[in-house]
């Protein structure tokens, strides 16, 4: 397959994954905006979505404050944003049309007509008239053109590519959301220190001296059940755990989980199989790196992530997801350069 073809399919599939990542992200934190918060919060939580995507700087450009409604705008609207949706289907749709002879019609038409129906809808303000409904409209449209694909497409190096572009991006988002919401928690991603049960839940705001529930054991639960739901795990996560919401048991399911669709393991997994069939001469070491990352994260256990320090673990992935990115893009794609 050409580079250039490749580089087209590759992006495709990242920017449609990308938007709807940023929708799952915009949507979970406008619903926790509405439960009683102090303004200090609720403009901690609004920032969170800009260091998600490490935005503050061209936010700070446009704009003094953060606000609920500037950082929608931003994250939706701006052509300027390079991962507003906007940006994204736009980008999502120039690829998708830059190597239409290699798709089939079904999944051209849906990406096509998911940029014209995003047009509509940004015109006639249903962002601003219900923002939920918008949110949902993207999932399910980045949902329809995954179906369409794998259902309609022939399972060649086109599709490989398209696969290995989509478990990148959501590999990365994912190590993203975990990384800020835990650092919101604790300031570094760390496991707690020892301590009673008890003691450890006064200190979170749990329970107040005398054992009592208090609001900050409700807090803790929207928060990881936020966290959850932005990744489709909460459904998930009962059904693996069968218990509370705890921490260290939503880091194991979105790191280590095998079976869980937005894990890192899931992901990396489906990356290094990829990389395995559109294998070339070039790209052994490549391979090496995701099979070696797959492996760390298939024999890891949450607790020694957790005691290492949650924050730096992330990092460093992050970093590893980046440099996979670059070498995918050296030894199969248009360099990033060009």
């Amino acid at each position: 397959m050409l580079s250039r073809t490749a580089d087209n399919l590759f992006w495709m599939c990242r920017y449609i994954e990308r938007a709807e990542n940023t929708a799952r992200m915009l949507d979970v934190n406008l619903q926790m905006s509405l439960l009683p918060q102090d303004a200090q919060t609720r403009e901690g939580s609004w920032n969170a979505v800009l260091r998600i995507s490490e935005l503050q700087g061209l936010y700070r450009a446009k704009h003094d404050v953060i606000s609920p409604h500037d950082v929608l705008q931003y994250m939706v609207r701006d052509p300027e944003n390079p991962s507003s949706i906007y940006t994204c289907m736009r980008a999502a749709r120039e690829n998708a049309r830059a190597v239409r002879g290699s798709l089939t019609t079904e999944v051209w038409e849906t990406y096509n007509t998911t940029w014209l129906e995003l047009l509509k809808h940004l015109h006639t303000g249903l962002l601003e008239r219900n923002p939920g409904e918008f949110f949902e409209w993207v999932k399910f449209r980045s949902h329809l053109a995954r179906g369409v694909t794998i259902g309609t497409m022939l399972e060649d190096e086109a599709l490989y590519f398209l696969r290995i572009g989509m478990h990148l991006e959501r590999a990365d988002n994912t190590a993203r959301m975990l990384d800020v919401k835990f650092h919101e928690r604790d300031g570094n991603g760390a496991a707690p220190p020892n301590g009673s049960q008890q003691q450890q839940q006064q200190q979170d705001g749990r329970v107040d001296g005398n054992g009592s529930a208090t609001t900050g054991l409700q807090s803790e639960f929207y928060r990881w059940s936020a966290l959850l739901s932005s990744v489709s795990g909460l459904e998930i996560y009962r059904k693996v755990y069968r218990d509370v919401i705890t921490p260290d048991r939503v880091a194991e399911l979105l790191i280590l989980h095998p079976d869980m669709p937005r894990s890192l393991l899931a992901s990396m997994r489906a990356v290094s199989e990829d990389l395995a069939r559109v294998s070339n001469q070039r790209s052994t070491e490549t391979q090496r790196r995701a099979g070696m990352l797959c492996a760390e994260l298939q024999f890891g256990r949450v607790e020694d992530i957790l005691q290492s320090g949650l924050h730096q673990y992330l990092e460093h992935f992050l970093d590893r997801i980046n440099d996979l990115g670059n070498r995918i893009s050296q030894d199969f794609l248009v360099p990033l350069s060009a």
